[in-house]
């Protein structure tokens, strides 16, 4: 069971470096055993995985939460279409942010269960960027092959895609692995008094007003999933 601090992100002692992976991806032990164990058997069938973001501290969520507030980072709907900054009101800034960017303390990425996977053979030259967006997993993107592969089996190594469709809260990440049972229990474990206790006592853009709501937040935006038992056919894509 994590303890208070590593479900919100404040200390790394639950995670390691991932073997075969670029430094400074780490996951809980068991986690790593697992995506390794899948990511060789995707290379046995010809398809390649790599992470591109895994465990997130709380100073590296609230920096991407600061800038996106603070309008240095660019804002979307759920539908992906970019918004004008200026003419959003607090509350919306932060609906905005909460639909791609988890609130620092309540990321899944904190907890060293969850992952964002990506396909590395398109961008090896250095002339294409990964975006994480969902058109590199569309059809016609070049994470497609996997993101099929990955519905298919992903279930058989104990992962799920928490995102597999849009809920009304975060919007659809096609890239987002979770690991069933860890990231169950961790998620279990997070209540709103913890939560609202590391906010106490850490600042964040927009504090006064995502403390006011934070129990709204903490349902529409952490609690609110897709069931590990969606089926292959279901996961994303609408």
């Amino acid at each position: 069971m994590l303890t208070a601090e590593q479900l919100c992100g404040l200390v790394d002692s639950h995670v390691q470096q991932v073997a075969g992976e670029r430094d400074g991806i780490q996951l809980q032990g068991t986690v790593a055993q697992a995506y390794q164990a899948m990511r060789e058997a995707a290379a046995q069938a010809g398809v390649s995985i790599a992470i591109a973001s895994a465990f997130r501290d709380f100073q590296r969520q609230r920096a991407i939460w600061n800038r996106k507030f603070n309008g240095e980072a660019p804002l979307y709907n759920d539908h992906g279409d970019k918004l004008d900054h200026q003419q959003l009101t607090t509350g919306e800034k932060i609906d905005a942010i909460l639909t791609w960017s988890a609130l620092p303390g309540a990321s899944r990425h904190h907890w060293g269960t969850d992952f964002d996977v990506y396909d590395p053979r398109p961008f090896a030259s250095g002339q294409q960027q990964l975006q994480l967006v969902p058109s590199e997993y569309q059809p016609s993107g070049p994470c497609h092959a996997m993101h099929q592969w990955l519905r298919q089996h992903a279930q058989d190594f104990g992962f799920f895609f928490p995102y597999a469709r849009y809920q009304g809260g975060v919007a659809a990440e096609p890239w987002h692995l979770s690991h069933r049972a860890l990231a169950t229990e961790a998620h279990s474990a997070l209540h709103l008094t913890e939560l609202q206790q590391c906010l106490n006592e850490h600042d964040i853009q927009g504090k006064d007003y995502v403390l006011e709501r934070l129990a709204d937040i903490k349902q529409r935006y952490v609690d609110t999933i897709c069931s590990a038992d969606i089926e292959p056919e279901d996961v994303w894509f609408g």
